[in-house]
């Protein structure tokens, strides 16, 4: 269970620990092959939700909560494999956005 004041560190060391308790990790190539796969669920769930696609469900906020974690779990994935501290290159992505685009959309 995620807890409100878990740091992005904190979940990356949670899915490791998983990971590393459910047969390690897979092969660089098959990892992204699985952010690929879950990022097509994702766009499915939007086609859906914007009516492109439509599709008999009970609650499609649901399915694109799950799939958005889901590939939140590969990208992790990836990360931990490569030892990326995606807690702080976050934080350096936030700054890069901040500066750049100050006024590009007011």
């Amino acid at each position: 269970m995620i807890r409100d004041n878990e740091t992005i560190k904190d979940i990356q060391e949670k899915i490791d620990l998983w990971i590393k308790n459910h047969g390690g990790y897979w092969s660089p190539l098959a990892m992204l092959a699985a952010i690929t796969e879950e990022l097509g669920e994702v766009a499915r769930e939007i086609n859906n939700l914007e009516g492109f696609k439509p599709k008999k469900i009970k609650n499609p906020n649901l399915l694109l909560g799950e799939e958005l974690a889901d590939l939140l779990f590969s990208i992790i994935c990836v990360a931990n494999h490569y030892n990326v501290d995606l807690n702080s290159c976050l934080e350096k992505t936030i700054l890069k956005y901040t500066k750049r685009d100050a006024n590009r959309f007011v």
